[in-house]
């Protein structure tokens, strides 16, 4: 007796009764996806219970090509009886509109559009096919981006979606610990052809020189190396849940609003939106804090401004302090006295006093 292929996924956030819909563009990965959720609400025992649907979205890059999939997809998930949500998007005219790689104009895209399923109640949650081998690249190509621990954690196996106004949902990738060889095999086995994307090849593009070109390269001194970087993703995610929630219990203690006036308390900008263009640290407080949190506070006090530091940015405002690391070899030398500032990126830019370090946004200039 033949038994029927199956293929193992993450059922942890996937609830009888929701409505979650499937992302598939009609390669492997979200054929398998498909199927295999599919295949796992329609089952006799332990059935998910969910109401399932998918969504295909168009970008616009490989017009016959694309349409190709779509009738793919059309023709699948007329045969499974699951409903489709098509979206046609114009991602070259997104990308030069926004100075958008398009890579990451196709993504936003995406995206987009699955927050207005959700906010329009079409779903709950949209599962995306990201496996083990997408969470490998996308760490390695953080890492080589010089991303800090957050970065790192790469690829999440959920994303909530909370647009304020807007009716809240997941995106959920159930396939993160599943290897691609693992789902084409699956599909072989179940005799389910899928559709391969020509881009895929195309070296233009960072992620397939990362997949076709040093991927390889790495493995031969770790022929683990795709597990051990998945292993860092997760590593890193909860060391970020870890710090954000000690950021979220000490950062009001430590952040002060406006400037210290003569004879004590604090002038505090009354204009609509001014009160968030500056945070304040008094000094003796960031010497109290270890090194690692000293340097979180100082990030997180810049992501309440809106600015992302980089590396060198956090060590040009430590040195600023007084505090080790210095800059790097050569960066700028920092003064570590009183009235020095710094002018950084985003017209963000720091100040030193006799006791505070304050952080602002500098005021826009009008032509």
């Amino acid at each position: 007796m033949s038994t029927v292929p199956t293929l193992p996924f993450d059922r942890t956030h996937i609830k009888p009764g929701d409505r979650a819909c499937v992302a598939i563009s009609g390669g492997a990965d979200s054929v398998a996806l498909l199927l295999a959720i599919h295949a796992a609400n329609t089952a006799k025992h332990n059935a998910l219970g969910v109401g399932l649907s998918a969504v295909h979205v168009q970008h616009g890059i490989r017009t016959e090509e694309a349409d190709r999939d779509l009738d793919f997809v059309r023709d699948l998930c007329a045969t499974l009886e699951v409903p489709l949500h098509i979206h046609h998007a114009d991602v070259p005219e997104r990308a030069a509109r926004t100075g958008e790689t398009i890579e990451e104009a196709a993504r936003a895209a995406r995206y987009d559009f699955f927050s207005t399923l959700i906010a329009s109640g079409h779903a709950d949650s949209v599962l995306t096919a990201h496996t083990l081998d997408d969470q490998a690249e996308t760490v390695l190509m953080k890492f080589l981006r010089g991303a800090w621990t957050e970065g790192l954690s790469a690829i999440h196996p959920v994303v909530l979606v909370n647009n304020p106004g807007q009716r809240p949902g997941k995106i959920l990738r159930p396939f993160l610990h599943t290897r691609r060889s693992e789902i084409e095999a699956f599909l072989k086995q179940s005799n389910q052809p899928w559709r391969e994307d020509s881009t895929n090849t195309d070296t233009a593009y960072t992620r397939n020189r990362v997949r076709h070109q040093l991927l390889p390269l790495l493995r031969e001194y770790n022929p683990s190396l795709d597990q051990t970087l998945a292993n860092l993703a997760e590593l890193a995610r909860e060391e970020e849940s870890r710090w954000q929630a000690e950021l979220a219990r000490i950062l009001p203690q430590l952040l002060l609003p406006g400037k210290p006036v003569r004879g004590g308390g604090r002038a505090v900008p009354t204009a609509p939106g001014e009160s968030q263009s500056a945070v304040a640290i008094e000094l003796d407080r960031l010497k109290a804090l270890d090194p690692a949190l000293r340097r979180r506070v100082i990030r997180a006090a810049a992501r309440q401004l809106g600015a992302r530091l980089s590396f060198d940015e956090t060590a040009r405002i430590l040195a600023l302090c007084g505090f080790r690391p210095y800059p790097p070899v050569g960066a700028p030398t920092v003064a570590a006295r009183t009235g020095a500032t710094l002018t950084l990126a985003n017209g963000l830019r720091a100040e030193r006093s006799a006791r505070e370090l304050r952080l602002f946004r500098a005021p826009a200039t009008i032509a």
